[in-house]
């Protein structure tokens, strides 16, 4: 659905974004991620017309974004970081302007209101006037714009900025329901949202795309070195005696509490598992296990990994 090649774009001397290629193929939900001015608002701006390209080519669901503009238009609905609402209408009436605006049909603009409202739970604030809705729901009624044309393709610039954690549950399990059906791309600095909703994830750094892959495959391929917790009760010199000869292990951490429970953190670079090795030598042993887990990078740590200084 969204083709972009070899894309550059210039501000005066300055690269805002270098050279960067990728695909979004139909009905996948793709986070795009990066720290604040690393290119992803450009990026997004291009594939929806607001920026002309420098260089390379952009193509969305087969037309160019340089010469069949207003074809791409109607196939993206564009949900921007500060949302364009005209805040002095009625809910209601600002979606009639948008679907009048977007080239629907008259004939079907009520049963578009109704069906956006219901979508984005609007239902209760389609009577009142913008600038006294709350932040969620003005978030809402930018999402419901966004829709209104029933476009294939969504692109979702920072859609939880400003909400509270109940806001952002909300507009999480909307955009998961919308990702069933549309081509997403998501942009957004909350990244267990992007765990929980994107089937893939782009990282951009200074304008370079740095990571490309699912959540998945991100945090196991900068998993680094391995760490596992162990808790048992046992003598912690017993424990050290047993854990300290393995091979290529580091007993990074150790500590018995009042109750005599011994709490080992122990660390390798190798690949393989350690959790089998240690509930083995706690059964030799007779150790009594309370705890074995092992540390998982997540997406902040890769984030932080891929574009730190």
């Amino acid at each position: 659905m969204i083709e972009v090649d070899h894309l550059v774009k210039l501000y005066g001397a300055e690269r805002a974004v270098n050279d960067i290629s990728f695909e979004v193929k139909q009905g996948e939900v793709l986070g795009f991620l990066g720290p604040n001015g690393a290119g992803k608002s450009t990026t997004m701006k291009t594939i929806t017309c607001y920026l002309p390209p420098t260089e390379g080519t952009v193509r969305v669901d087969g037309r160019d974004v340089r010469t069949d503009g207003l074809e791409v238009r109607r196939r993206i609905g564009y949900l921007p970081e500060h949302t364009p609402l005209y805040t002095d209408m009625v809910v209601r009436d600002y979606l009639a302007f948008m679907a009048r605006m977007r080239g629907v049909d008259p004939g079907d603009v009520r049963d578009r209101i109704r069906d956006m409202a219901a979508r984005c739970g609007l239902e209760s604030v389609l009577h009142k006037q913008i600038d006294t809705l709350s932040k969620g729901f003005r978030q809402r009624v930018g999402l419901a714009q966004a829709m209104i044309h029933n476009p294939p393709i969504l692109i979702l610039d920072e859609p939880t900025t400003g909400l509270d954690p109940n806001q952002i549950v909300e507009i999480r399990e909307l955009i998961r329901s919308i990702g069933q059906e549309k081509t997403v791309i998501l942009s957004t600095h909350i990244l267990p949202e992007v765990q929980a909703s994107c089937d893939r994830v782009l990282i951009i750094h200074r304008g370079n795309l740095v990571a490309d892959g699912t959540p998945g495959e991100l945090q196991a391929g900068y998993q680094g070195a391995q760490t596992v917790h162990i808790r048992v009760d046992a003598d912690a010199r017993a424990v050290w005696q047993v854990l300290a000869p393995l091979e290529g292990v580091e007993v990074a951490h150790q500590e018995q509490d009042a109750e005599g429970w011994t709490h080992c953190v122990v660390s390798t670079r190798e690949k393989a598992d350690l959790r089998p090795e240690l509930f083995r030598l706690a059964v030799e042993n007779g150790w009594t296990l309370a705890e074995l887990y092992r540390d998982e990078a997540d997406l902040e740590d890769v984030f932080r990994q891929l574009t730190s200084n």
